[in-house]
């Protein structure tokens, strides 16, 4: 499954910076995981969160080295689930939705993803991803205008978000003049976008507790 500009032949370590810039996820999940532990916002949501976020880098680095179909799901599915769980926990502990809508906020979003399927030829994928940077975007905007912690970390987010978009979807046209391509750099921007979106959430429902507390 030669998929992208550094795979240049068989083998495990066909892609190494493929591979490697997964560990993005890693120490995204890592520096999510302390900054709860440090704001007391550690819940069963943020750590399933951190643990979502990390299986994201692991999939993906089994996907970089390992290409089957199988990897190619495990490099798939955990980031679909990521943004599903991010979305529930966003809308309910920090918008303050009703299990309800915040369920139906994520399956609106599991459904546009679905509908982009179609059109995962079109700018090399890049078209699949676009729901994960319009959720971004909206969540951003919201964040911007009505809250006071991390007010514009995802609208920054949304930003990066759409520098990896432009990285993944030259990859393959500079392998003439760069061989090893731009993908790795999809992953480490998408890696950072990934600890904005958990810092916003973990400092934004750090601050709700205490508001209530008070």
């Amino acid at each position: 499954m030669d998929a992208y500009c550094e795979r240049v032949g068989m083998g495990v370590f066909a892609e190494p910076l493929n591979a490697v810039s997964n560990v993005s996820f890693l120490l995204a999940a890592l520096a999510a995981w302390v900054l709860a532990q440090r704001t007391d916002a550690l819940s069963a949501g943020v750590r399933v969160l951190t643990a979502l976020a990390a299986s994201v880098g692991i999939g993906s680095i089994l996907w970089h080295t390992v290409p089957n179909m199988l990897t190619l799901i495990l490099d798939s599915v955990p980031i679909l689930i990521f943004i599903i769980w991010f979305i529930w926990l966003y809308a309910r502990d920090v918008i303050g939705m009703r299990a309800l809508f915040a369920g139906a906020s994520a399956a609106a979003f599991l459904l546009a993803t679905f509908l982009a399927f179609p059109f995962a030829g079109v700018l090399h994928g890049a078209f699949v991803y676009t729901p994960g940077l319009i959720v971004t975007l909206v969540l951003g905007v919201f964040q911007a205008t009505e809250r006071r912690a991390a007010r514009f970390t995802l609208l920054a987010a949304a930003g990066v978000y759409i520098a990896a978009l432009f990285f993944r979807t030259i990859d393959k046209e500079v392998c003439a003049v760069l061989p090893i391509g731009t993908h790795f750099l999809w992953h480490l921007l998408i890696g950072l976008v990934t600890y904005l979106a958990m810092r916003t959430l973990i400092l934004s429902t750090t601050t709700e507790v205490r508001a209530r507390v008070r």
